[in-house]
């Protein structure tokens, strides 16, 4: 009977992940132990009992190790790594996610193959109070980390920024094998092309153009009409470049304060560097405020037309 009581406290808890192949001896009588009746019952202490508190306990709370019995795992792109039990193999995580410290998976797993679990510091989660404004918390986060970052030119031209994402792309690819522990050398390739825009005169604008090159490329901005490699002379248009926002990349941002009717026409992006050159162009629109009101005047009945047709009562699932 108090066997039963004692399987039952653990569903309860939760906190039992297989039938334990040594149960500790409770009773009334022995000095120091709680007893099953007593409502006040010292669940912390019963988890030591059972080995929560230490690793040759929790093998005695997972049981007898059968082998024969364990899941079949596939689709594992970092590996396998021990169970929690130590008896089976499982998954092991990847690069970014969550993880336990140290050589035993207690909730969130271990890294996978070429992977270390290190603490990351982040803020804390809600507002300050008063007393804590000045002085700002952070949580620690376990994370898998790659032990190797230096990048990797695989056989299919494609750049790896580590030796753990080129093993995660190997994994779906038994043919990709390492080039170099380098970037692949190619001509830049633009990740984010300026996008088309319409606003209206006295406004702010703003085309983004980000560009992935190795060798490092060199980014140009040009209207379409004028041969003069943009801002030339004129003192409302600016541009900025800096690296990133990954590895390699060059951002570059084209500015027009107080934009005009005549800045209206096609802007290019274009990168360049030894291997070659390539470009992206966007369209801009300046209105005066009849035309730029008459334009979101059709924007918007033709949106209304477009949510009219579709059915959204259609079951996608």
């Amino acid at each position: 009977m108090r066997v039963l009581v004692l399987l039952a406290v653990c569903v309860n808890l939760q906190r039992c992940r297989g039938l334990p192949s040594r149960l500790p001896a409770l009773s009334a009588s022995s000095p120091g132990q709680p007893s099953l009746s007593d409502p006040l019952l010292d669940y912390d202490r019963l988890d030591e009992e059972l080995g929560g508190g230490n690793r040759t306990g929790a093998v005695e709370r997972c049981g007898p190790c059968e082998p024969d019995l364990c899941p079949e795992t596939r689709g594992c792109r970092a590996g396998l790594v021990p169970d929690p039990c130590g008896c089976c193999l499982e998954c092991g995580n990847l690069e970014g996610q969550a993880c336990d410290p140290g050589d035993r998976s207690r909730f969130y797993g271990l890294c996978g193959s070429g992977l270390r679990c290190e603490a990351e510091r982040r803020p804390a989660g809600g507002a300050p109070g008063p007393e804590e404004e000045e002085e700002e918390e952070e949580e620690e986060e376990w994370v898998c980390v790659c032990e190797e970052q230096q990048p990797v030119c695989g056989s299919d031209g494609t750049t790896y920024m580590n030796m753990c994402r080129f093993r995660e792309a190997a994994f779906s690819k038994p043919e990709l094998v390492s080039r170099e522990r380098s970037p692949c050398r190619t001509v830049p390739v633009i990740k984010v092309p300026p996008q088309n825009q319409v606003n209206g005169s006295g406004s702010s604008l703003v085309f983004l153009c980000e560009v992935f090159a190795f060798p490092m490329a060199l980014v140009e901005w040009r209207k379409e009409g004028r041969d003069v490699v943009l801002p030339g002379d004129d003192p409302h248009i600016s541009v900025q470049s800096r690296g990133g926002p990954l590895k390699f990349e060059l951002s570059s941002w084209l500015q027009i304060e107080g934009a005009e009717p005549g800045d209206s026409g096609t802007y290019r992006c274009t990168a360049h560097n030894s291997l070659g050159s390539v470009s992206a162009s966007a369209i801009l629109g300046v209105l005066g405020a009849e035309e730029l009101s008459s334009y979101l005047a059709n924007s918007v009945s033709e949106m209304k037309q477009l949510m009219e047709a579709t059915d959204y009562d259609q079951d996608f699932y």
